[in-house]
């Protein structure tokens, strides 16, 4: 069971959130990008059903859900409040459980994924649209395809595809991470994708300068 965190109150998150685009607007200048051109993304996997209105009041517009269970709950009961992604781990059994609530599912990464997404698709939320996770690092165990399959996927997709999502190595230093969002941008543009979910708390900036147009923020909103 996941355990819930605290949530500080909203004009402190409204200060978090603050501070986070702040770092944005600098790496997004410094590599020559304009900063609205990345969104943040309230990763809520932590954050209780009853605090989602706090976010919302801090000025939050985007969140996204790990487990479709969770997720389900809090959009029903907050379906107006934000945009909805799901970023969490996408096993086919709870595709039908998640596509009619979300606008973007980061997080596609398997042939029996595509499978349920077209046997479903005439329950999607209206617009529904795609990222495939790419294991761009090759890391054994780790969910993502793997690059050289991004073609056959893209061609087989039931829905709009519209960008790629990675989760690089772990690692103590952000800037280790670089190398892997720059090999996700590369193989986005090849493939004429636009979208980029890449970057969290530990690493954003790094994600901010090689292109990411989506950060995954969580501790770093909830400090």
């Amino acid at each position: 069971m996941v355990e819930l965190i605290a949530l500080p109150d909203a004009a402190r998150v409204r200060e978090n959130l603050a501070r986070v685009h702040e770092e944005i607007a600098r790496a997004a200048r410094a590599a020559g990008r304009e900063p609205d051109a990345v969104r943040v993304l309230a990763a809520t996997k932590y954050v209780a059903c009853a605090d989602l209105p706090e976010l919302a009041h801090a000025g939050v517009t985007l969140v996204g859900e790990n487990r479709a269970p969770d997720l389900q709950e809090k959009a029903a009961a907050h379906a107006a409040l934000f945009e909805w992604h799901f970023i969490g781990q996408l096993q086919s059994r709870r595709v039908r459980a998640i596509v009619p609530h979300v606008r973007l599912i980061h997080s596609v990464a398997s042939e029996s994924a595509l499978h349920e997404l077209a046997r479903h698709r005439e329950h999607a939320r209206p617009g529904l649209e795609l990222l495939l996770q790419v294991n761009v690092a090759r890391e054994p165990g780790k969910a993502g395809i793997a690059p050289e399959q991004l073609a056959d996927l893209l061609e087989r997709a039931p829905l709009p595809v519209v960008g790629l999502m990675t989760m690089p190595p772990l690692a103590a230093d952000p800037d280790a991470s670089r190398q892997w969002f720059a090999a996700l941008r590369e193989l986005a543009a090849a493939h004429g994708l636009a979208q980029l979910s890449m970057g969290t708390s530990q690493d954003y900036p790094a994600a901010v300068a090689e292109g990411a147009t989506i950060v995954r923020i969580g501790a770093s909103l909830y400090a």
